[in-house]
């Protein structure tokens, strides 16, 4: 019979198996397995981390920074690291204002890795960074400056820290830099602390953008719009400012009753009515149709054109071309404009921008609309004239009345002024682009006498300003709402020209369904005035002072005087001692102690004064003194507490 293994033969049997199949199994995981398992080690025990890259800093065009990361720091250490623990615990001490024993204690502690979360500002923090067994971690934080300055434009970053909005978004690549890479040891229980021996990969801060906004005249415009569109009980509003001979935007502000409704960050499309009529007159002069002086009847205020009838407001028989604009005349610049073929009127009006988008740095821009001459009706030079079957953004009218500023030449209109590198040098600058001639510089100087004419004697005349003069143009139109003009909604809109003779603004106010007194001249053509006002009592905003005071006649070539009319020549430069004869005829002081320094210099503004402020916050007194008789147009200066008291 076989001999039957024994149970201590089995057992050593099985022993022996178990024992092979502990060596296959480790000849396995070490010579066949071994790479895998020690990548899987690795991976387990390190941990890449991102090093998040400082956003760049977004900047008003005087210098003040409206949007900008703060960097902060947290503070960590690994005790065994350290060269010479108590060097470190005095400068460690030190650097967080911490006691000294704590600081010691934790030295001593044995522990891996300690740290102090702060934050610390890099001040506080700069003597620990090249001390060995010390490592800052650094964090960053979206700050806005003035919250509440245009958010729209500025807008907002997300929870990642990337442009979520706004300029933000629009400059996202511009701004965000790139982010760095550090390697983190990680132990068994699950903490990560900073290798000493693994490189990092430094981050890559992002640029720094500067704006062409001017914060100051930003937050006149804001304000100003706010209080007109709540004393019309508007629906909403939109106010644009821009340095014609730049291009530059210089406050750009939209207010809506119902913050759903609008149209994007460049405002939305709307026909501009009235405010177009300069245009049609630019044609018919650069065509040789028609001059300032060629009159037209204007039918006494109600003119059939087929089967629509055309009404004035200000009914006149015989107009001149300038008196069409100063009136802003429906009938006279239908009649005027007929002389014009179809593709002479489209021209004009495509050549000022229209129908096309400005390239604006704005995200949602719309080209508005201008159809072709083919798509044309009976009735559509007329309506054209008249600033309808036309849309165009507030940035386009600002534009394109800018080429009455630059002797005829459209400039493309930016938002920004300059990017520059983290070490301060200047990548890119804006430089002034021309888009193309529109009209001669003739022709430009023609339109804005014209204009000036609208401020003086026509429409317009709440937009004048006491100390210098204003041109600009109003206009009212029936708001088109889904295809229908709906009885009873407007549209009132002015554009300024500031100041008339060498402008420095073009300022752009359109008021969205206004109840009461819808005319552009009585709602949008207060807000210019408002806006200057405040503009001029405010020393820092973007106006060159010293340019204000030139007053050369603007070049019209010859005209027809007025019967009965003798012209006057004034010789330049001016005699000082003929400035009282000129300025005005001398009226009192207004008394303005104890208003804001900006409502005591609007005080006197009205009352054809101009002024200089000595100081910041309340007019304490003014020279000459509230009572005494001054020339209108001479310089009052106010005195305020702050000035006093030095």
């Amino acid at each position: 019979m076989p001999r039957v293994p024994s149970r201590l033969t089995l057992i050593a049997t099985g022993f022996g198996l178990a024992a092979a199949a502990v060596v296959v199994r480790a000849a396995q995981l070490q010579l066949v397995q071994g790479g895998e398992w020690r990548a899987r080690a690795a991976a387990q025990q390190t941990i890449r981390v991102a090093l998040p890259s400082r956003r760049g800093t977004l900047y008003d065009r005087n210098g003040v920074a409206l949007a900008l990361s703060l960097e902060t720091f947290a503070v960590g250490f690994a005790p065994r690291e350290l060269d010479d623990p108590a060097r470190a615990t005095l400068l460690l001490a030190r650097a967080l204002d911490r006691p000294p024993a704590a600081v010691a204690a934790a030295v001593r502690s044995g522990r891996v890795w300690y740290e102090w979360p702060g934050p610390y500002p890099w001040s506080r923090v700069a003597p620990l960074k090249n001390l060995r067994g010390v490592y800052l971690r650094r964090r960053l934080e979206r700050f806005y400056s003035r919250p509440d300055l245009a958010p729209k434009i500025i807008g907002r970053v997300d929870v990642r820290g990337r442009g979520a909005s706004g300029l933000e978004r629009a400059f996202d690549s511009v701004l965000a830099g790139r982010a760095g890479m550090a390697v983190m040891l990680r132990d068994h229980r699950g903490r990560t602390y900073p290798s000493p021996s693994r490189p990092a990969a430094e981050p890559l801060d992002g640029a720094d953008v500067v704006l062409a906004l001017d914060a100051e005249l930003q937050e006149i415009a804001e304000r100003a719009l706010q209080g007109a569109v709540a004393e019309a009980h508007a629906a909403g509003g939109d106010v644009v400012i821009l340095q014609p001979e730049t291009g530059e935007i210089l406050a750009i502000a939209s207010v809506r009753r119902d913050a759903e409704s609008g149209g994007g960050l460049v405002g939305e499309a709307f026909e501009p009515g009235s405010t177009a009529k300069p245009f049609t007159a630019a044609a018919l002069l650069r065509t040789g149709k028609a001059t300032p002086h060629d009159s037209v009847f204007a039918e006494n205020g109600t003119f059939r054109l087929g089967d629509r009838v055309i009404h004035d407001v200000h009914g006149a028989a015989m107009l001149t071309l300038s008196d069409v604009i100063r009136l802003s005349s429906n009938i006279g610049i239908a009649k005027l404009g007929a002389r014009l073929t179809a593709v002479e009127q489209y021209e004009a009006l495509r050549d000022f921008g229209f129908g096309a988008v400005t390239g604006i740095e704005l995200p949602g821009e719309t080209a508005g609309r201008l159809r072709s001459p083919r798509g044309w009706t009976a009735e559509s030079p007329a309506s054209l004239a008249m600033g309808y079957e036309l849309a165009v953004t507030p940035i386009q009218l600002a534009a394109a009345y800018a080429v009455f500023a630059n002797g005829g030449i459209l400039l493309e209109p930016t938002i920004v002024r300059e990017v520059r590198a983290t070490d301060g040098a200047v990548r890119w600058r804006h430089l002034p682009r021309p888009v193309r001639r529109v009209v001669s510089p003739d022709v430009a100087s023609q339109l804005a006498h014209m204009l000036r004419g609208v401020v003086e004697e026509g429409t317009g005349r709440q937009a004048a300003l006491g100390t210098y003069a204003v041109a600009g143009k109003t206009g009212t139109a029936r708001r088109n709402i889904r295809g229908r003009y709906l009885e009873g909604h407007h549209t009132a809109s002015f554009v300024g020209l500031f100041p008339a003779v060498d402008p420095q603004l073009v300022l752009v106010v359109k008021i969205d369904d206004p109840e009461g007194n819808y005319f552009g001249g009585s709602t949008a053509a207060p807000v210019t005035r408002t806006i200057l006002e405040a503009a001029l009592a405010t020393p820092n905003v973007t106006l060159d002072r010293s340019r204000l005071s030139r007053r050369r006649a603007p070049e019209m070539g010859p005209t027809q005087p007025e019967a009965g009319v003798a012209p006057v020549v004034v010789g330049w430069p001016l005699d000082p001692r003929a400035a009282v004869s000129v300025v005005g005829a001398p009226r009192a002081v207004p008394a303005v102690a104890g208003l804001p320094v900006r409502a005591a210099a609007r005080a006197l503004h009205r009352s054809g004064f101009r002024v200089k402020i000595e100081g910041w916050g309340k007019a304490a007194a003014t020279t000459p003194a509230a009572g005494e008789n001054a020339p209108r147009g001479s310089t009052v200066v106010i005195h305020t507490e702050s000035a006093r008291a030095g």
